[in-house]
């Protein structure tokens, strides 16, 4: 697609026969609207431009009896939305767009969505990026209603193309007559959720994943997505749930899909977590464990079908993707939160240690590594029975690694505090678990396996947490990084490390103090 294609894409022509098809036209372009939203209403006298637009008011409102004159004599109409405010305007009278400035209609409009009826006669003095909508009679007459023209310029194109998908998408799964409600955000810059809701109270979660964007080359002519093994469709997220649901584990249901815009309509597993205020629950995490331990202990295939016609490999966690995962701490951590540059022989040694620790873990055994297998991803589920009491929401980063990272991420989990104590326990089930279905599982190499990844995991997160406040504003991550730090100590004592210890105690004393040189116990 052209840059000319992304400014103005192909009109969507809706029938609009009656006023409760527009009234539904209304509700489905509530949900998209953003503060700083410009929607134009164009078309003649009579088309129906104050009705969409008084439907539009009222949702936005929140208020179906909210009384929505035409401004075509105060030219503006000010509401308090429900979540943002609401500006309707008619320029009919308008005598040309220098008029705007008048008006104070860019600090009018700056935070509020905004509704303009007959723009054409504000000339060019609105903003080109917006979402048009062009009213008029249907052919055949008024007995047919109407029919709206939609188009969208600029971002609007994008979204315009994903509305239409998702249309498309709840009218064939069956959701039409379902609300949308926005649900809290993660860390992904491009994945977000909502939840459905039907009238009779059935829910399901919307999930909004649109092609990764290629980003900048950053080694070898790669982007650090390609690299660091992370999806760039959603095809991946639905090959391993049909993977997982195939061996009885609880990914949820996909209802509905559209695979190019990467929308899916998802199973509802609930919100009840696997920790409370006091940190894990110790049996939910344990069973936890033992989804793991049987998903380790299973012959897994490699390629995962996606469609009757579409395979999806999955990628290996090489080294390559290994390595500029923990390099996120010298690029972020380092400068960021401790304030200072490595040189360059200090991070050539740190990658040149991590490439031969790592290089144990790459000769060793290799699984479905799920990657986000922690606490914010597991649903707990007491409806069902054993395992299926685990929901697992979370895996369109799966690679083929060790099986110590996703053990790893469970009970060194990254927002909530699993003690020592209960680490140690768990550990000691997963490995009763993987002996009893395998007695040739090697325990010893297992600990030093989960030690590495432990480590490899925490340098990451710090890296990554970093640059989630740094980069793209977020933070409330760095309230966890003293626990992160903690586990990434706890981690380096294993003697497999002792040399990345060495090197983390010579250059970050912020995780592991310098050791004294008399011997003495460092001071608290």
């Amino acid at each position: 697609m052209t840059a000319q294609d992304e400014w103005h894409d192909p009109a969507w022509i809706v029938p609009l026969p009656d006023r409760e098809a527009t009234e539904r036209l209304a509700r489905l372009l509530i949900d998209e609207l953003r503060p700083g939203d410009l929607v134009t209403l164009s078309g003649g006298l009579g088309a129906g431009k104050t009705t969409l637009a008084r439907a539009l008011v009222r949702g936005l409102a929140g208020d179906p009896e909210l009384e929505v004159p035409s401004p075509t004599f105060t030219l503006v109409q000010s509401y308090e939305g429900a979540h943002h405010p609401i500006v309707h305007a008619d320029f009919y009278r308008l005598g040309g767009g220098h008029e705007l400035y008048e008006l104070g209609w860019d600090e009018m409009t700056e935070n509020a969505i905004s509704l303009v009826e007959w723009p054409e006669r504000a000339d060019d003095a609105l903003r080109a990026e917006r979402l048009d909508i062009h009213l008029d009679f249907a052919p055949g007459g008024g007995a047919a209603g109407r029919i709206a023209v939609i188009t969208g310029t600029g971002g609007f194109a994008a979204r315009l193309r994903r509305l239409r998908a998702f249309h498309a998408l709840v009218e064939r799964s069956g959701w039409r007559d379902a609300i949308r409600v926005p649900m809290p955000a993660d860390a992904s810059v491009i994945r977000s959720y909502e939840r459905l809701v039907k009238p009779d109270g059935e829910t399901a979660l919307l999930m909004i994943s649109p092609p990764r964007p290629v980003g900048p080359p950053v080694r070898r002519g790669k982007p650090y997505t390609t690299i660091a093994k992370l999806a760039e469709t959603v095809h991946a997220f639905v090959a391993v749930d049909k993977g997982l649901r195939s061996l009885g584990l609880s990914a949820p249901e996909i209802y509905g899909e559209d695979l190019e815009t990467g929308l899916l309509i998802l199973e509802d597993l609930g919100s009840e977590p696997v920790v409370d205020a006091n940190g894990p629950i110790p049996e939910r995490y344990a069973e936890a464990v033992r989804v793991l331990a049987r998903l380790h202990g299973t012959a897994l295939p490699e390629v995962l079908p996606v469609t009757d016609e579409l395979d999806y490999a999955l990628p290996p966690y090489d080294l390559e993707a290994l390595l500029i995962e923990v390099e996120l701490l010298p690029d972020w951590y380092v400068p960021h939160i401790i304030g200072s540059l490595l040189s360059g022989s200090a991070r050539a040694e740190f990658v040149n240690l991590w490439t031969d620790t790592l290089s144990e873990i790459l000769a060793g055994p290799a699984t479905w590594t799920l990657r986000d297998y922690h606490s914010p991803n597991l649903i707990w589920m007491p409806e069902r029975e054993g395992l299926q009491r685990v929901g697992i929401i979370d895996f369109q980063d799966a690679v083929l690694g060790s099986p110590a990272y996703d053990v790893a991420s469970l009970l060194q989990d990254a927002r909530a505090t699993v003690p020592p104590e209960l680490e140690l326990k768990l550990i000691g089930l997963y490995a009763r678990e993987r002996r009893a279905s395998d007695p040739q599982f090697d325990v010893a190499a297992f600990a030093r396996a989960y030690a590495i990844m432990g480590a490899q995991r925490a340098t990451k997160i710090l890296g990554i947490f970093a640059r989630l406040d740094r980069r793209d504003g977020k933070p409330h991550y760095l309230r966890h990084l003293p626990r992160i730090e903690n586990y990434l100590a706890r981690n380096l004592a294993h003697p497999a490390l002792s040399r990345l210890r060495a090197w983390y105690e010579a250059y970050l004393p912020r995780i592991l103090p310098h050791p004294p040189a008399d011997g003495a116990p460092p001071a608290p």
